[in-house]
């Protein structure tokens, strides 16, 4: 094995320039931490070495939040120099492998193997073959049961740590929640291994004691008959029975990155970013980020304010993106964005806010935001019929979207993109149709605007996706439509579309959303069907050019019931591969909250009344009142 620091230069350069995208590898960007001065003058015990490994190229991990938070609170720990690593695309991949070279390190290039931790941050479920394959270019044995003491710690997190059991052979631990704190706390402990020569197991047993942290290999499964989950227990007398996911309750105390590192290439999502808050208080049935980041937690004005001043002076970026699950719903917007526009103004920066609430896109807020972009708009009504919205609690009208879309076209905007979901529980031929009338009704607002203030080149890009039911969210029971279903009602879409000639329509490839909810309420009994199919070659599974359902479906046929088993509806009372997690939200609610759903019921946001579902627990965000006393338990428990 050759790591790529252990290249001549003059082979590194030969190498490079046979790749299509050399600065993917080659590091040295403004901001990135480069240790090796001070860090190696620290003595070995004291030193934590941490592979940020994002299975993806590089382009979509430059754009992931996450990466630079962690990046940031890592490194600011003298006793911990944190690197990063990506999925090499197909072309360095093959040089790679022809050249025996290891996967290695953006900042220094070590390879993966060198690392004491590798922590794999994993933000959908295609990513797993990518995650197999990183570590074995890492040269790391895949299973956790095959590595021994010198092989690193491999670890888990992310949005999808909810439920990684289809990976649960291949992870030594899985971290649930918030990340930070978190990470910065497995750190120490690792430290505390080195100092005490502990075993990688005498670690394991004392940091599955910490809340948030899941030790996959602690815990038995056993099965029914029929396939459904029967036990789920702990086989250490350490192990929690629930892992209690890890939160931050003041978000002020959450790592803000302000030097973030400035990538050398364009990738997807080309801009500086800010949280404004954690989670969302609204409630649509279908959204796992709803519930899994519950309770919603707000950055305080004076916090934003400072952090977006020292962004535009520290990236040179011309864009700035406030992040949340419902950006609107911040509770000080207007007064944020006072305080942005004069600053972004100076230094010629754009303000972007993605997650538009379209209830709340008023004209005051219009106003302010396009003094600094007008380029376009993104709403997502989800379905295309007000009885659908109501099953999935989404809680706007359709007048909400024509005021909206009246409120920009008259404040210059020119592109609205619209999102919707085919396949939601309960939906019929006439939600499908209601896509298409609404989209005529949004072009009849634009003719009925005034020609001085109307745009000549309006355009809606409308795009769907299939549902997918998961875990943690009251659609956890419900069923994915079949793909001859899905391709059905993205062709009766595509026709009510066709012919207006102001609309472009996108669709998702409906064989991957069928993966995707295979692996969404996916069981331990999954590895062996991804691990084989990583040998077959699946790797990168989100990029449509390398997708391979022709490896995928006789693969996934092999397990009992087939695809099937794994995309049907479920009953109230089965157990799930994802019970032994707590997030902070009871079952009994959901379960009520899917009820509500079948009779087209809504629920209240957090911020209008409490529904009592369980966050409330963690006394903080919306959830302002104190938790309550043995007598006065949430009527869920």
């Amino acid at each position: 094995m050759i790591s790529w620091n252990s290249l001549p230069e003059a082979k590194q350069r030969a190498i490079l320039r046979q790749v299509e995208k050399p600065a993917r590898y080659t590091g040295g960007e403004w901001q990135a931490c480069d240790k090796r001065e001070v860090f190696f003058r620290l003595p070995e015990k004291d030193r934590i070495r941490f592979a940020f490994c994002f299975p993806d190229l590089y382009e979509i991990g430059m754009s992931n939040l996450a990466l630079q938070i962690l990046y940031a609170a890592l490194n600011k720990d003298e006793h911990t120099w944190c690197e990063r690593f990506f999925e090499p695309a197909s072309d360095m991949r093959e040089q790679l492998t022809r050249e025996n070279i290891a996967l290695s390190s953006i900042e220094s290039g070590t390879p993966l193997n060198a690392f004491d931790i590798v922590g794999m941050s994993i933000s959908y479920e295609l990513a797993y073959t990518t995650v197999l394959d990183m570590l074995h270019l890492g040269k790391i044995p895949l299973r956790s049961v095959d590595r021994g003491e010198q092989d690193p710690l491999v670890v888990a997190g992310g949005p999808v740590a909810c439920n990684l059991e289809p990976m649960a052979p291949f992870f030594d631990l899985i971290m649930i929640g918030d990340g930070e704190e978190l990470l910065s706390s497995v750190t120490a402990l690792y430290r505390a291994k080195k100092q005490n020569h502990w075993t990688k197991r005498d670690f394991l047993l004392t940091a599955c004691q910490l809340e948030g942290i899941y030790v996959p290999a602690f815990y038995d499964v056993t099965y029914h008959p029929d396939g459904t989950i029967d036990t789920i227990e702990p086989n250490v007398p350490q192990a929690p029975r629930v892992i209690q996911k890890s939160i931050i309750n003041d978000l002020n105390r959450a790592e803000m990155p302000l030097t973030p590192i400035v990538p050398n290439l364009n990738v997807v999502h080309d801009r500086m970013v800010m949280e404004i808050f954690r989670g969302c208080a609204r409630g649509c049935r279908f959204c796992q980020a709803g519930f899994i980041y519950r309770p919603m937690r707000e950055r305080s004005l004076e916090n934003l304010s400072e952090a977006a001043r020292t962004l535009f002076q520290q990236t040179g970026c011309d864009e700035l993106g406030l992040l949340s699950l419902s950006t609107t719903d911040y509770s000080l917007l207007s007064e944020l964005l006072e305080k942005l526009i004069p600053c972004a103004e100076k230094y010629h920066v754009n303000l972007s806010l993605p997650s538009l609430r379209l209830d709340a896109f008023e004209r005051d807020m219009a106003e302010q935001v396009a003094t600094t972009r007008r380029a376009g708009l993104t709403f997502a009504p989800e379905a295309g019929t007000q009885r659908l919205r109501d099953v999935i609690n989404k809680n706007i009208v359709e007048e909400d979207l024509l005021q909206a879309t009246d409120v920009a076209l008259r404040n210059g905007w020119e592109r609205i993109k619209l999102y919707f979901m085919l396949g939601l529980p309960t939906e019929t031929d006439d939600d499908v149709d209601g896509i298409g009338s609404m989209v005529n009704r949004l072009i009849t607002c634009w003719r009925n605007i005034p020609d001085q203030l109307r745009t000549r080149r309006f355009f809606i890009n409308v795009s769907t996706s299939i549902f997918i039911p998961k875990p943690f969210t009251p659609f956890q029971w419900a069923a994915q439509i079949s793909p001859d279903v899905m391709r059905e009602r993205q062709q009766r879409v595509a026709a009510a579309l066709r012919p207006n000639r102001r609309v472009n329509y996108q669709w998702h490839q409906f064989e991957s959303s069928v993966l995707e909810a295979v692996f969404s309420r996916g069981d331990r009994r999954l590895a062996d069907v991804i691990e084989k199919a990583w040998m077959q070659g699946c790797v990168l599974d989100a990029w449509h050019e390398h997708f391979r359902w022709d490896i995928w479906e006789p693969l996934l046929s092999e397990i009992p019931g087939g695809i099937h088993f794994y995309t049907r509806e479920r009953s109230l009372h089965e157990q799930f591969p994802w019970d032994h997690i707590q997030i902070g939200v009871h079952r009994a609610f959901l379960e009520h909250e899917w009820q509500r759903a079948m009779k087209g019921k809504t629920t209240p946001a957090c911020f209008e009344q409490c529904s009592h579902c369980g966050a409330r627990a963690f006394g903080g965000g919306v959830c302002f009142e104190p938790p309550r006393t043995s007598s006065q338990k949430d009527i869920w428990t």
